[in-house]
């Protein structure tokens, strides 16, 4: 008996060991939500919140009558109406949408984290964080197991050669299958050139970013000209 206790007892360690792996895997991959802790002080003050205005009500009813329930009610439709007005670009841009206005106002790191939003409304299972040397960088994989990169870079910046890897230099398989490199402003035609010759590399620049922020998907947006 007891060894099948512990055999039981080993099963269930190595179970939670392996659950505990998969959810590391899927938070690095930006592809496992918030935990509990992370939600609960705001599910907290949401209950806390609803139950005082429900209490609320429920005073001004008895002491006042209905006339005061009424204006109540009407008043908190008119707050919750205002509410979802100002709450509705946030809510607009977390899912991937963006207007030429917040596009142009967005810093380096901003624009990374909207080219991600795109790129999860896209089908796209994608992450920003910072690369080796701090710069902001997206890696993304969609269903069918295709990776993509994305680096950023400021208006009027050169794209060195030497700071991207060709193609020659990767071997099969080692690197993304798409790189995008993003950039609020126009290519030059020497910009263009250096992506054609490395292959697997898309420029979105200011009109293609604007377009795909409107809600253009990615494999729709027209080519560089």
């Amino acid at each position: 008996m007891l060894p099948q206790r512990l055999r039981r007892h080993e099963k269930r360690a190595s179970w939670h060991s392996r659950r505990r792996e998969a959810i590391r895997a899927l938070r690095a991959q930006g592809r496992y939500g918030p935990g509990l802790r992370e939600v609960l002080p705001a599910l907290v003050v949401v209950a806390v919140v609803v139950c005082g205005i429900v209490a609320g009500l429920a005073v001004a009813y008895r002491v006042l009558g209905t006339g005061a329930l009424a204006g109540g009610l009407a008043l908190l439709a008119v707050i919750t109406a205002a509410m979802v007005r100002h709450n509705r670009p946030l809510a607009r841009r977390r899912l991937g949408y963006y207007t030429p206005e917040e596009i142009a106002d967005l810093d380096v790191d901003g624009l990374a984290l909207a080219v991600s939003r795109m790129l999860r409304r896209d089908g796209w299972r994608a992450l920003a964080r910072p690369d080796a040397q701090g710069q902001p960088w997206v890696s993304a994989r969609d269903r069918l197991g295709r990776r993509l990169e994305a680096a950023f870079r400021p208006v009027a910046e050169p794209l060195p050669d030497e700071e991207t890897p060709t193609r020659a230099a990767r071997s099969a398989g080692s690197g993304p299958h798409l790189r995008l490199v993003v950039h609020r402003g126009t290519f030059s035609r020497r910009d263009v050139q250096w992506a054609r010759r490395q292959g697997g590399v898309q420029l979105i620049d200011g009109s293609r970013l604007r377009r795909w922020a409107h809600g253009t998907p990615l494999h729709r947006l027209p080519e560089v000209p």
